[in-house]
């Protein structure tokens, strides 16, 4: 599974991150690859305009907002 947090290091999108992380675990999947991507250039390239976004396998799941672990662990299966 390939998960990628957008944004530029705010701290929306550490709380996104770290939510993931948090999520991740709790569903115990061992093949998740996280990636913070704080490349404006490369967030651009998802056609996300706000930030915090959650990318999961290439497919925008969330944005502009900061999804609860609940919510993301939804999001993730």
């Amino acid at each position: 599974m390939d998960i990628k947090i957008l944004g530029m290091g705010c701290s929306k999108c550490i709380a996104l991150e770290n939510g993931v992380k948090k999520a991740v675990l709790e569903l115990g999947i061992k093949d998740a690859e996280i990636e913070h991507v704080k490349d404006i250039n490369r967030i651009i390239e998802y056609g996300v305009m706000t930030t915090p976004a959650l990318i999961v396998d290439g497919k925008i799941k969330s944005a502009g907002r900061i999804p609860s672990v609940e919510e993301i662990k939804n999001l993730l299966k």
